[in-house]
């Protein structure tokens, strides 16, 4: 719908009825036209445009709406139905108050039509944040359990709960048993199993050793679509406690390259934490930025506050960020183009993730040559093969039907990311590589850091349980290089840190005592040589990725502690023993690490601000 108006000077104008009804409230001319102006620059909707780039507050556009309605306009204090319905009220923008009215927050699109209508008797205007924190609050356990149980409820084979089934049981205890056996069994009997062990060692080592040789291809020089072709882009950010980074968050995110007429930025926060919604509430947000509260309840995870939001994304992408990173301003435009370019299959993709702080300390030294190693060596072999891709817990860019379809995260996964890069590599999707960074933060103390891998390592034992239930169906489905590639990046990375210390100490052992004995037979000097391979091949599997990635990114002054990963891994084995633990005793314990800590900074971008 469009309406001629006249300019003081008395040229005619056309606007869209849902920006030209503001001129008889008294909204100037100028601002009016500059609105329509922009909407068709960045082919988006008329009040979208208004009311996400700051040009109308949200509170003054649907009070202007409801006088032009003939309505009231309530902008707080919304008092619900008990059966007010979540997300759907939400979406509609409309539900029904305690009294029988009805609050109206129409999005963007929608406008038009209900101006050309007219409202009914009953409803009372208020803006879409005022309406969905109304639900939510109305809602709240019934969103909360939403966000805890749908993926259990609608694809159980999928979920972590309820933890090991019957089958998984059996089989450890005839693994358990049939290892005691072997202790007994005959030499033979042993070297044969002690052979097959390295093998399979052995042919994960040489895909890491491997990786080095293919180079990571570059975005594609085509310039990106032109912002009328570009999508709607949903943002997504977790916070809890993270009062120190919010300001730097905010304009990280503020310098994202994208019309902002189309970005639709979600800060998550938890009922509680009161000190992050105070520093959200200090800082001057964009328009495009919006607060969600998840309702209080369990478990108090990252995916579960994920979860909450998914359903209100407006975006046709979406991204998941980390409170503490900085993501390249061009991540957006780029992700939309790789993924106009690339076939419907193409569901997630994964960014280079890189340490910022990394002189911090010793151990954030080498944290980078790790991510160095996992991002820019590894991801692009995984990608260009179509094998599985345990996610990283950020810059992880999705069409967000996709995420739908397959329930959003799993609540009570403590490394969500591995596990939803499993998953969609059983449902048929793959992932790409995004050659973009975002800037992270890493732990700079043994402590902090120990608890974040702790957590690590036991959502990599909740992700192999929940996959592993149905080895045959995900042969099937991943083909024999896929579920061998998915086992060495999740099980395999607990195995072989469990078993670290043991090898180590193996090694040191045979070298105190001297030359390799000969064996009496072929079959055990062949065990011996394998496993001489093995450690020597893993040490370099260990170092060529690290090394490699560093030098790709110009790291020089980071090469001499390559040499030090060998000690790095001793902590990662730690964590390992020690997530084993924590899932026995505390499986949904989500063990928070502090950001905002950074003494140094590469870049610049996380440097203190007095």
């Amino acid at each position: 719908m469009f309406v001629e108006v006249r300019s003081p000077q008395g040229a005619a104008i056309t606007l869209p009825g849902e920006l030209a009804f503001l001129l008889g409230q008294g909204v100037d001319l100028a601002l009016v036209r500059d609105a329509a102006l922009l909407a068709s620059q960045e082919g988006t909707e008329p009040a979208a445009a208004l009311l996400r780039t700051g040009l109308m507050s949200e509170a003054g556009y649907y009070a202007a709406l409801a006088r032009a309605l003939g309505r009231p306009f309530r902008g707080s204090g919304l008092v619900l139905h008990p059966t007010a319905r979540f997300p759907d009220d939400i979406r509609l923008g409309a539900a029904v108050g305690a009294e029988g009215e009805v609050f109206l927050a129409p999005p963007p699109g929608a406008v038009a039509g209900l101006l050309a209508i007219g409202a009914p008797p009953s409803a009372v205007f208020t803006t879409p944040a005022a309406l969905a924190g109304a639900v939510l609050a109305t809602a709240g356990p019934r969103a909360a359990a939403r966000a805890a149980e749908a993926l259990e409820v609608r694809a159980p084979d999928w979920a972590y709960r309820p933890g090991l089934h019957p089958g998984q049981v059996l089989v450890l205890l005839l693994g358990l048993a049939a290892a005691l056996w072997l202790v007994e069994a005959s030499p033979w009997l042993q070297l044969v199993l002690l052979a097959l062990i390295n093998v399979a060692v052995l042919a994960v080592i040489v895909f890491r050793l491997a990786a080095p040789l293919l180079r990571p291809a570059r975005l594609p020089e085509r310039p990106p679509p032109p912002d009328p072709d570009l999508p709607v882009y949903t943002v997504l950010v977790a916070l809890y406690r993270e009062t120190k980074v919010v300001p730097r968050l905010v304009r990280a995110l503020a310098r994202l390259d994208y019309p902002a007429s189309k970005l639709d930025l979600k800060f998550v926060i938890e009922a509680d934490d009161h000190a992050t919604a105070a520093a959200l509430a200090a800082v001057p947000l964009p328009a495009r930025f919006e607060v969600v509260t998840a309702p209080a309840g369990l478990p108090r995870t990252k995916p579960r506050a994920l979860n909450v939001a998914l359903p209100l994304a407006r975006g046709e992408h979406l991204v998941v960020y980390d409170a503490e990173d900085v993501p390249d301003p061009g991540q957006l435009k780029a992700a939309a183009a790789l993924f106009r370019a690339g076939s419907p299959r193409l569901a997630c993709l994964q960014g280079r993730l890189v340490i910022d702080n990394t002189n911090d300390s010793w151990l954030t030294r080498c944290f980078t040559l790790e991510y160095a190693a996992l991002f820019d060596v590894l991801l692009p072999l995984l990608t260009a093969a179509h094998l599985p891709v345990p996610l990283g817990g950020t810059t992880t860019h999705f069409r967000t039907q996709t995420l739908r379809e397959l329930h959003g995260w799993d609540a009570w996964n403590v490394t969500e990311d591995a596990d939803l890069g499993l998953r969609l590599s059983l449902a048929g999707y793959r992932v790409g590589d995004l050659p973009l960074s975002t800037l992270e933060e890493a732990p700079a103390r043994i402590r902090p850091w120990l608890r974040q891998r702790t957590r690590w390592m036991k959502g990599f034992v909740q992700t192999t349980i929940t996959h592993s239930r149905h080895p045959v169906r995900a042969l099937r489905q991943l083909g024999p290089l896929g579920l061998l590639c998915a086992a060495a990046m999740v099980p395999g990375t607990v195995v072989s840190a469990l078993a670290y210390p043991l090898g180590i100490g193996l090694a040191v052992w045979h070298l105190a005592a001297g030359p390799l004995p000969k064996g009496p037979d072929a079959l055990s000097n062949l065990v011996t040589a394998t496993g001489t391979t093995v450690f020597v091949a893993g040490l370099g599997a260990m170092c060529l990725p690290a090394l490699v990635g560093a030098l790709r990114r110009g790291w020089w002054t980071l090469l001499p502690w390559v040499p030090m990963l060998p000690v790095y891994y001793g902590l990662v084995s730690l964590a390992a023993w020690l997530g084993l633990l924590e899932w026995l005793l505390a499986p949904y314990r989500w063990n928070k690490t502090e950001h905002g800590l950074s003494a140094t900074s590469r870049t610049g971008a996380m440097r203190r601000r007095r």
